[in-house]
């Protein structure tokens, strides 16, 4: 055989070597058939050039070629080792379990794409948990602080201790921090609460004891906090107050039924729902009588704050009504027209305002208390009776009120009326005049001139509007029919007849039966 085609057939073995290795590479780093399709359609372009390339020259691309992936497969699995410590790393941390990988095989650019992904997550989700895990150990330490409280178990111990990047970051352990919290916050509460309670306790016992202030300054000092050193010396406080309460219970008592009778204005209570409680009127002052009076003293107080709302919304009505019966008296009032300081006009402004807001607040409470009486099955009493019936009480004995007070005034100008018919208007006291004696009872008013019947000496005139029948003031007639002199109707006293009828303008004509005189306020005789 020719040398020729001996090393004809040594580069078809050396090509279908190099091939043969290309295709061992291309699955060692993963490459799908489809790219290897198209490599081997490169390498076969190659080979096929139209430019003339030695099979050595060929040798030596593809030989390039080698070096470049196997340099590629070493990036991809070093890339891969580092992501796979992180992803354990943080796993461990996170208290999550391996995840499987195939070390050995060369990972694809799109599996090593979604490894950093993940990486990536797994450290997002490691830093909002231990975020978390630091705010709940301080509110801890706080809590454990407050209390006075020493970390008893290995859990609290390697939250309150260990280091921070030692505590394992799992759901289940964030989860009993939550829940340990919790715990010490209700713990942390029931104490401030008791302490509060302590404290209401001794101002409650301070105010009936009439302790003064300077024996109460020494305990301020644990009126705040609720550790458990002051929860102590609060309740020995007490303890104190309370045996110091026996020793004055009477003083005591009568402390408290000044608070009961707060309480019953408060609720609006009846005279009866007063006179209910027995126990207020006793004067024997035991303890049980104390127990009864802090009993019913107690019910009152949260019967009041159950129902606080509603009360303060008929003490609004009281002070408005009452405000509303002062501008209602003052309206009445003559003198108020005297006014020059513009009360008159801002009484008047806040009297028209008052009666349009009075009727919206008693529709308001009346919406609330018929929603109230349903989810309660029970009426809202004010006084003893109910809200709505007491208002519309409190109007009708205004409406009453304001009848009486107009038929007063009725009757009191009725008998004016009458007297000024009888004897004239209100006595004036003209001025003197050397030499005369002054006339005291004023004018007499001139009467129109009015029919009646034959006048008979001394006869009677009965007043328009009934009463005792009075003798006419008239001196008897003489028998010429001339003028007669009329006596003065109110001092008693005769005065001429002339200065008389100059004094008072009047004019009597007895002629015949005829009778003058000027009309009093409207009235003829």
């Amino acid at each position: 055989m020719r040398r020729s085609e001996v090393l004809a057939d040594e580069s078809i073995v050396c090509l279908q070597k190099a091939l043969t290795h290309l295709r061992e590479i291309w699955g060692l780093i993963g490459i799908p058939e489809e790219q290897r399709l198209q490599r081997t359609e490169v390498v076969k372009k190659h080979i096929k050039e139209d430019k003339e390339i030695t099979v050595l020259q060929l040798e030596k691309d593809l030989r390039t070629q080698v070096e470049l992936m196997r340099k590629q497969k070493k990036e991809r699995k070093q890339e891969l080792k580092l992501l796979q410590e992180q992803d354990q790393e943080l796993r461990e941390i996170l208290c999550m379990p391996p995840c499987d990988v195939d070390s050995t095989s060369v990972p694809t650019l799109e599996e090593l794409n979604l490894f950093r992904q993940r990486v990536a997550t797994l450290r997002e989700t490691k830093e909002s948990r231990h975020e978390q895990f630091v705010n709940i150990k301080r509110q801890i330490i706080l809590c454990m602080e407050e209390l006075e409280h020493t970390p008893d178990t290995s859990f609290e111990r390697d939250v309150v201790c260990e280091d921070e990047s030692a505590f394992c970051l799992s759901l289940e352990n964030i989860a009993t921090l939550q829940k340990l919290l919790k715990q010490l916050e209700v713990k942390k509460s029931q104490n401030e609460a008791e302490c509060e309670g302590l404290r209401a306790q001794i101002r409650e016992l301070w105010d009936r004891l009439q302790i003064p202030e300077e024996e109460r300054e020494p305990v301020a000092a644990i009126m705040t906090g609720s550790k458990t050193k002051i929860r102590n010396a609060l309740k020995l406080e007490v303890d104190r107050l309370e045996e110091l309460k026996m020793q004055n219970i009477k003083q005591v008592i009568e402390t408290i039924r000044v608070e009961l009778a707060q309480f019953w204005d408060q609720c609006f209570y009846s005279q009866e729902q007063r006179q209910a409680f027995a126990p207020y009127y006793s004067e024997d002052y035991t303890e049980n009588l104390l127990h009864l009076h802090d009993v019913e003293v107690i019910r009152l107080r949260n019967y009041y704050e159950a129902h606080k709302e509603l009360f303060e919304g008929v003490q609004k009505w009281e002070e408005s009504w009452k405000l509303f019966l002062e501008f209602e008296r003052k309206a009445s009032d003559p003198s108020r027209f005297t006014n020059r300081g513009g009360n008159l006009l801002k009484e008047e402004k806040e009297r028209a305002k008052l009666q349009k807001t009075l009727p919206k607040l008693e529709e308001e409470l009346k919406a609330r208390i018929e929603h109230w009486e349903q989810e309660n099955s029970t009426a809202f009493v004010v006084n003893g009776q109910k809200f709505m019936e007491y208002v519309t009480e409190q109007w009708e004995l205004h409406r009453l009120e304001k009848e009486r007070a107009k038929q007063e005034r009725q009757l009191k100008n009725k008998r004016q009326t009458e007297t000024e018919m009888l004897y004239g208007s209100a006595p004036r006291t003209p001025s003197k005049r050397p030499g005369q004696t002054p006339n005291k009872c004023g004018k007499v008013r001139k009467m129109n001139t009015t029919t009646m019947s034959t006048a008979t000496p001394n006869s009677s005139i009965r007043p328009v509007f009934g009463g005792s029948v009075y003798r006419s003031p008239m001196s008897r007639l003489p028998p010429s029919g001339s003028k007669s002199v009329v006596t003065s109707l109110c001092s008693g006293k005769k005065t001429p007849r002339a200065a008389r009828l100059r004094a008072n303008k009047e004019n009597l004509d007895l002629n015949g039966s005829i009778l003058s005189a000027r009309t009093v306020k409207g009235f003829q005789i």
